[in-house]
C-alpha cells in the first residue's frame, strides 16, 4: 500500500492529512502556523510534523508517493511563490524547499484551486472533470478545473474570480484597491453591505432590524420568509448569477460548487444564484449544474492529496 500527506496552510493553522492511494483519510490534525521572522519556520515545522508522523506509523519513505500542498497565495506551477498576504513569505520555491527538506516529490497549488480539486475528487463535484468552486467567505475565492486539472495560469492567479469587475459605476475600493470586485457583493462582508444599504433605503418591516445584520441572519431571515431578506437575497444573487454566466462561457463547467462560510445556509441560497444565471447563460451553458460544497474543512486536504496522485 502507497500513502501521501495533503498540506493545507493556513494562516492561523496548518491541517494536515494521511491518505491511501484510493482517497481514505488515515489520519488527519494541525500544527500551528509559525508567521513570525517571515515565515522561515512555517515548511520546516510541516516537515518535522511529517517525519513525526511517519515514525509513529512506522511508516517508510518509500512507502510515500508524495506532498501535495496547498498555499495561500499566488503559485506558479513550479511552486514558486513572489509574496503571502499572511504567512510572512517574499520570494520562496515552496516545493523546491519542501523537497530538500523531506526528500519526498512535492506538488504545490493555491489554497482555493487545491480545495476546487478536493470538492471535484471526493465532494460536490464528485463525478465532474469541469467544474468551477466559488468560496463565498470574508471574501471570494474560487477554483476552476478543467479536464481535471487546476487553472493555474501564468502568474498563479487562475481561478482568481472574486475580482471579476461586475459593478463599473462602484466608488468604494475592494481590498484588492480595484473598483466594482464581485468580493463586494458576493462576499460574507458583501452580503452584510448589501443588506445595511437596503435597510437604510427602505421602511418596509423586516426582521434584519431586530438584531445583527450579517449573511447568516440575512439567510434566516429568508428561510422565515421575510420580503426584505429576499430582496437582498436576490440582488447578491445576481451580481453572482451574472459574474458566472460569463465565467460559462469562457470555461464551459459541468457544475458550480459553492463552498465557504455563506454557503452554510443550505440549499435555500442556490435559488437565487441559479435564476440569474439561467437569465445570462449562453444556451451551451444553460443547464450547468449548482451544487454546494460537501467537504468543508477538509477540501484543502483532500485537493493537496489529489495533486500527488493525479
Amino acid at each position: 500500500m502507497k500513502y501521501c500527506f495533503g498540506v493545507d496552510i493556513g494562516g492561523t493553522s496548518v491541517k494536515i492529512g494521511l491518505f491511501c492511494e484510493d482517497g481514505r483519510v488515515i489520519d488527519k490534525w494541525e500544527i500551528k502556523t509559525r508567521t513570525e521572522k517571515e515565515g522561515v519556520n512555517i515548511l520546516p515545522d510541516i516537515a518535522a510534523s511529517l517525519k513525526k508522523k511517519m515514525e509513529e506509523k512506522k511508516m517508510q519513505k518509500e512507502e510515500i508517493v508524495g506532498i501535495g500542498m496547498g498555499v495561500p497565495a499566488p503559485i506558479t506551477e513550479e511552486g514558486i511563490v513572489n509574496g503571502t498576504a499572511n504567512l510572512g513569505w517574499g520570494y520562496k520555491n515552496v516545493k523546491e524547499e519542501m523537497e530538500q527538506l523531506t526528500g519526498i516529490y512535492t506538488a504545490t497549488g493555491n489554497d482555493a484551486n487545491v480545495a476546487a480539486l478536493g470538492e471535484m475528487w471526493l465532494g460536490g463535484g464528485r463525478g465532474h472533470k469541469n467544474m468551477i468552486m466559488v468560496t463565498l467567505g470574508t471574501g471570494v475565492g474560487g477554483g476552476i478545473i478543467i479536464n481535471g486539472k487546476i487553472l493555474t495560469g501564468e502568474h498563479g492567479a487562475g481561478g482568481e474570480i472574486g475580482h471579476l469587475c461586475v459593478n463599473y459605476d462602484e466608488k468604494e475600493q475592494c481590498g484588492c484597491g480595484s473598483f466594482g470586485c464581485l468580493e463586494q457583493y458576493a462576499s460574507a462582508t458583501g452580503i452584510t453591505r448589501l443588506a445595511k444599504k437596503k435597510l437604510a433605503e427602505t421602511s418596509e418591516k423586516t426582521i434584519l432590524r431586530n438584531g445583527p445584520v450579517n449573511a447568516k441572519t440575512v439567510f434566516d431571515a429568508v428561510k422565515e420568509g421575510d420580503a426584505v431578506a429576499k430582496d437582498i437575497a436576490a440582488e447578491f444573487g445576481r451580481y453572482l448569477g451574472y459574474a458566472l454566466a460569463n465565467l460559462a462561457v469562457a470555461t464551459d463547467p459541468a457544475v458550480f460548487v459553492i463552498g465557504g462560510g455563506v454557503s452554510k445556509a443550505g440549499k435555500v441560497l442556490l435559488p437565487f444564484v441559479e435564476k440569474p444565471y439561467k437569465e445570462r447563460a449562453f444556451f451551451a451553458n444553460a443547464n450547468t449544474e449548482f451544487a454546494l460544497a460537501e467537504l468543508g474543512n477538509d477540501a484543502g486536504i483532500c485537493g493537496a492529496a489529489k495533486l500527488v496522485l493525479g
